[in-house]
């Protein structure tokens, strides 16, 4: 079915409902009409989000379902992944919000990988309590490299500002041991292929940081820029790809400058998620690109010490809500146009008739 006519089924994992996941879910969802537009399909449970939306008083109505194959549109569909009471505790991480977050996530997951949904936006868990229980990733993007077998680029998103980060989450000591040439190479040629088919640029130019202060002012601080940035860039450039830097990443985050790039590849988490978070504040998303299925999530955490409150603002999870049916659309509709530019055209085969004069039969 073309994406024009296809109401998109939006799959949501929970993350930890002690922190402000239900609470941004449930507002996202709040207007009665939202489902005009796409079909959420929320993996928890009926009775702790029953319980959530009474606190945050909102009217939300489910569709209770015990697989994603039976989602019906104009509904907001709850996959019941337990009948039983859930402890809530507010503010605090425990066994039972740290399981659920776990298991929200891999029902969820699955649904993606079998086409039951055709996206998923995650709210925010817990690495840490994640990783105690059995979870063996520190943070959703390793968790989806492995199930897609394939690596990933974390990607900070908005309209006028896009971020990926070269390393996700290690140790600062860890950060120059962990970029190469050839992985900042592939990194580049990735955010140019996920800008062309998942937002419609079509010549994109990407702006590479250096990974020192002042990146290395000339070998001076350091000899990574000149030694695996510079000639990652030069040789990008070389093959035609519209990549530029590295640039001081100290000053590169001002409008004119930044605005005049489609991405920017930072070298490590907090060089280019501290000035996103900052400008972006609280319409960021995080979209793991590269992937075959698609993935968002907010650009935010669990939030323990406004949860229970109704403090929490939902607009980043409504913005990745929309980012990820706007990826899908654009997605669809470029390998669309990609397979109707690559089939072959029919062949009319010259007889020796003249087709604009009648023949005897006529």
């Amino acid at each position: 079915m073309s994406s024009k006519h296809h109401k998109i089924r939006v799959g949501i994992s929970i993350g930890d409902f002690n922190g402000i996941g239900p609470e941004i879910i449930l507002k996202s969802l709040k207007d009665k009409t939202i489902t005009d537009f796409f079909t959420p399909v929320i993996f928890g449970s009926g009775k702790l989000f029953t319980y959530q939306k009474n606190v945050f008083k909102l009217q939300t109505n489910f569709n209770y379902i015990n697989s994603a194959k039976e989602v019906q549109g104009g509904k907001i569909n709850m996959v019941n992944l337990t009948k039983e009471n859930s402890n809530i505790e507010f503010g605090v991480p425990t066994e039972e919000s740290t399981r659920m977050a776990i298991d929200s996530l891999e029902a969820a997951t699955e649904a993606l990988l079998k086409n039951e949904i055709d996206v998923l936006v995650t709210a925010p868990i817990n690495k840490d309590e994640m990783m105690k229980y059995g979870f063996a990733h520190a943070g959703h993007t390793g968790y989806f490299e492995e199930k897609a077998q394939k690596k990933a680029v974390m990607f900070m998103v908005t309209d006028d500002l896009k971020v990926a980060v070269s390393t996700h989450h290690i140790p600062v000591a860890d950060i120059a041991k962990n970029i190469s040439k050839e992985k900042i190479k592939k990194q580049i040629r990735q955010l140019i292929t996920t800008l062309k088919e998942d937002f419609c640029v079509q010549k994109p130019k990407i702006a590479v940081l250096g990974l020192n202060p002042h990146a290395g002012d000339g070998g001076v601080i350091g000899k990574e820029e000149i030694e695996i940035i510079q000639p990652a860039i030069k040789e990008l450039f070389e093959t035609g790809a519209l990549a530029f830097g590295p640039y001081p990443a100290d000053s590169f985050f001002q409008p004119e400058k930044y605005k005049a790039f489609d991405a920017v590849l930072a070298m490590y988490h907090d060089q280019g998620l501290a000035p996103f978070k900052t400008i972006a504040y609280e319409e960021g998303v995080n979209y793991t690109a590269g992937l075959p299925f698609i993935r968002t999530s907010p650009d935010h955490g669990v939030a323990y010490d406004i949860a229970g409150k109704n403090l929490a603002d939902e607009t980043s999870f409504s913005e990745a809500i929309f980012t990820a049916i706007r990826i899908f659309k654009n997605r669809t509709e470029y390998r669309e146009l990609m397979e109707n530019q690559l089939r072959p055209k029919a062949m009319h085969i010259n007889n020796g008739v003249d087709e604009d004069l009648p023949t005897e039969a006529e």
